[in-house]
């Protein structure tokens, strides 16, 4: 990766942050009636988005689900699953979790080894669980407000937090230091495979929704407040915008 490349995605990452810290106060994190004040600009990302994955995206995946079998797509899944589970890792240790940062080592080198580089889950099928952690729920539990609720271009439902992370995302990845080439391909082949896995909630979404953005947005953020509070959210109704007990 060039060196140029890496020097932008730094100067990203701290414009980002200092958008993030203008925004940590904002009207979105004391509660306010609606999480999207951005609403009629958010609202054209989403079409765009949504012609794009109807005009390439979705034929494609569907063409990849249909003529890959099975236990290839499964591999597929593992591979890039561990491979891109660094995140994971450094953010068990950011957030304070280090037994679980130290399971998850394990887990990688178990599957990297007896799991044939990590197309098998054999770290799963022991014991270790599967976990999901990246640079916005890190964000959230150190007490850092998500801003206004965001449609990014290409990446999809974000909010300002969780787009300010993207550069930690990217160069955590074992495919930020790779060849162009491969490191383009490998993310095309992901992005495809996460596509694929996605067809029952896009059809579910299309069918049954009155408002698909609506609909779209709130799923998104309500499972976004599930991973932050690792699946235990309170069960009293509490505004999205709550940070995580420490």
């Amino acid at each position: 990766m060039e060196r140029r490349t890496q020097c932008s995605a730094v100067l990203h990452s701290l414009l980002l942050c200092t958008v993030l810290s203008a925004c940590a106060t904002t009207p979105a994190d004391k509660g306010v009636d609606t999480p999207d004040p951005l609403e009629p600009m958010n609202r054209a990302f989403f079409a765009f988005n949504d012609t794009l994955d109807k005009a390439v995206l979705g034929p494609v995946s569907r063409g990849y689900a249909k003529v890959t079998p099975k236990p290839a797509q499964t591999g597929i899944r593992n591979f890039f699953d561990n491979l891109g589970y660094i995140e994971t890792i450094i953010n068990n240790f950011l957030q304070g979790k280090i037994e679980d940062g130290l399971e998850d080592i394990l887990r990688v080198v178990i599957n990297s080894t007896f799991g044939l580089g990590g197309l098998n889950d054999f770290a799963g099928d022991i014991g270790f669980p599967q976990r999901d952690e990246d640079y916005g729920q890190t964000l959230a539990v150190w007490g850092v407000g998500p801003g206004f609720y965001l449609e990014l271009p290409i990446f999809g439902p974000s909010t300002l937090r969780d787009a300010a992370t993207i550069p930690a995302s990217t160069v955590s990845s074992p495919l930020f230091y790779a060849d162009t080439a491969v490191a383009l391909s490998g993310r095309g082949v992901d992005l495809v495979d996460t596509r694929a896995r996605l067809e029952s909630a896009i059809k579910l979404r299309d069918e049954t929704a009155l408002d698909r953005y609506i609909f779209q947005r709130d799923a998104w953020l309500q499972r976004r407040r599930n991973h932050i509070f690792d699946g235990n959210a309170p069960l009293e109704e509490l505004d999205f915008f709550e940070s995580p007990p420490q």
